[in-house]
């Protein structure tokens, strides 16, 4: 089956590692132009940028002047963006209860995790306001499905992503016209190779899939295919404002 994104234009933000590594190299694989969006990582996006035949865009997509120059260095270095797959975002590793999370805390995580995504809406559906047509996938997190202990703020975060904000973008994308959507993917516990060098504690990888129908954790190629099937016009036409949970079949978490 084909996924008819041979020659679109995609923008991968937080391109550089891990889960949105992967989404760009399933992209190109399947023909695309990939923009590999970055930060911090300059010269790993601009290593995997040149692996792939794309472009790599530097900024911080907190800030509303950098999320634009963002966009438009994609869409002039591509010539036109047909597909944002917003996977920028930030994960504090703190383990933290919420009497205990500071205020910087918890603004850092709603900045560069709910205001990147709102940034990053913004600039793409004004693009697809100019053309009429256009695919956004965001990056969420089981952890704004069930909640995660010690991370209130990461989970609050995804959560508002996935629901509210989701489901009104899905309705404003609908006054553009039919050739635009937006639609998540909401990835479970899952390994990339930093994660994988760093060591695994298998009582923990057994922890985490005690409430998931297949006792394994993602890789993020699994994600990365969940990403092409809601960007691409020919597999997921009628798909819009869609949460797919990429995890196994996890019904929740242990609360110890």
């Amino acid at each position: 089956m084909h996924t008819g994104l041979t020659d679109a234009t995609v923008l991968v933000t937080g391109g550089a590692g891990g889960i949105g590594e992967a989404i760009c190299l399933a992209f190109a694989a399947e023909g695309a132009r990939v923009a590999v969006h970055y930060h911090s990582s300059r010269e790993p996006a601009e290593a995997l940028a040149a692996r792939i035949g794309g472009i790599a865009v530097g900024g911080d997509l907190t800030e509303p002047e950098e999320a634009e120059a963002v966009f438009a260095s994609a869409i002039q270095g591509l010539g036109g963006l047909d597909v944002c797959v917003a996977n920028a975002g930030w994960y504090p590793g703190d383990d933290t209860p919420i009497w205990q999370v500071s205020s910087d805390r918890w603004q850092t995580t709603i900045d560069r995790n709910l205001t990147v995504a709102f940034l990053t809406a913004r600039s793409f559906l004004g693009h697809a306001a100019t053309t009429g047509r256009g695919s956004l996938v965001f990056i969420g997190s089981t952890a704004g499905i069930f909640g995660e202990s010690g991370h209130a703020d990461y989970a609050a975060a995804k959560a508002a992503l996935c629901g509210g904000f989701l489901l009104s973008l899905k309705n404003e994308a609908a006054r553009i016209g039919d050739g635009v959507r937006v639609n998540a993917v909401a990835p479970g516990w899952t390994i990339t190779r930093k994660r994988a060098e760093a060591g695994v504690d298998p009582a923990h990888v057994e922890r985490a899939t005690s409430t998931m129908a297949r006792k394994q954790l993602a890789s993020p190629a699994d994600v990365a295919a969940q990403v092409l099937v809601l960007a691409s016009d020919q597999l997921s036409a009628h798909q819009t404002g869609q949460v797919v949970v990429v995890a196994g079949g996890m019904e929740g978490r242990i609360v110890s």
